[in-house]
């Protein structure tokens, strides 16, 4: 089989900054408090009504296909991860292949959420290596900024989250040794209700939102903070060392470690648990908070660059 690879990363925030004094503004916070937890000091939204996670993509998309030396016209499938999509459906990948003028080609959405990309490179990686597509746009992208609950209720969650799309072409690697060595996937739902948006929701009749739901507030993401910090801090890790002994590596062999962008806090327990230095690791939570799907391939783009 042909190995894969990423032949090249694009990225895209929108204009607009929000700062955690501008947060403080909404809800009872202040810059210290986000920044001791999360290491999160300012964040983008989408500039105005209208702007869907597939038009964040358009221009991540077009810069990793120039980066990659190909014409959006060369690629052959598009796999979008997002837990935002523009509408309930169609998918934003069907969208994001009629922005890029693309008519016909498969169109697939992942709602894997953080791990979103992860699971989309799995598929793009199956498909390069068994031969069935050779240029696979994988892409990563949120609006979040229109989902978040701004007062005291949700401000531990609303405090987390920016908006952006990251992008990566994959397509087929010739030379021995490099590419994909090793992705490793897991799943849990006995913690679903400790991070999860609960409504609309198809389980519930006759509606699948009602007023009463919408004045609790279970529209808006809820987390247990301790939960998701602990799982986290003690799962990364583990699947880590997975991949790297997959591959034949040890983490003194590693030359950067790009963890997804959640808590800054979480990413330096994890690189200290693994024993890598902080210069080899990635940080740009501090810029664009946690952009959830699209935080790796920003982070690859960025590093990249």
């Amino acid at each position: 089989m042909t190995q894969s690879t990423v032949l090249g990363v694009g990225h895209y925030l929108p204009s607009r900054v929000v700062t955690n004094a501008d947060l403080a503004q909404l809800m009872n916070t202040t810059d210290e408090w986000i920044t001791q937890r999360t290491g999160i000091k300012e964040r983008r939204f989408i500039e105005h009504s209208g702007i869907g996670a597939s038009d964040l993509a358009v221009p991540a998309a077009r810069m990793a296909c120039e980066h990659a030396g190909i014409e959006p016209r060369q690629i052959d499938a598009i796999i979008f991860a997002t837990l935002s999509p523009d509408y309930f459906f169609p998918g934003s990948g069907c969208l994001l292949a009629d922005k890029l003028a693309l008519p016909g080609i498969p169109a697939l959405d992942v709602r894997n959420q953080c791990s979103g990309f992860l699971y989309g490179l799995s598929v793009a990686d199956a498909w390069i290596r068994s031969g069935v597509y050779r240029h696979v746009l994988l892409v990563g992208a949120e609006v979040h900024s229109t989902g978040l609950d701004f007062s005291d209720r949700g401000r531990d969650v609303a405090v987390l989250f920016g908006d952006g799309a990251g992008a990566a072409i994959i397509g087929p690697e010739s030379e021995e040794g490099r590419g994909v060595h090793s992705i490793r996937l897991h799943a849990d739902g006995s913690g679903a209700r400790e991070l999860w948006a609960e409504a609309p929701s198809s389980a519930n009749a006759p509606e699948r939102v009602s007023v009463q739901m919408l004045e609790e507030g279970r529209q808006y993401p809820r987390m247990n903070g301790k939960y998701v910090f602990r799982w986290a801090t003690e799962k990364m890790p583990e699947v880590a060392l997975e991949v790297l002994g997959d591959a034949g590596l040890s983490v003194d062999d590693v030359h950067l470690f790009v963890p997804h962008q959640a808590n800054m806090r979480i990413n330096q327990l994890v690189a200290n648990r693994l024993r890598i230095p902080e210069e080899k690791t990635m940080h740009n939570i501090q810029k664009y908070g946690n952009t959830t799907a699209a935080t790796i391939p920003i982070a690859l783009s960025e590093a990249w660059r």
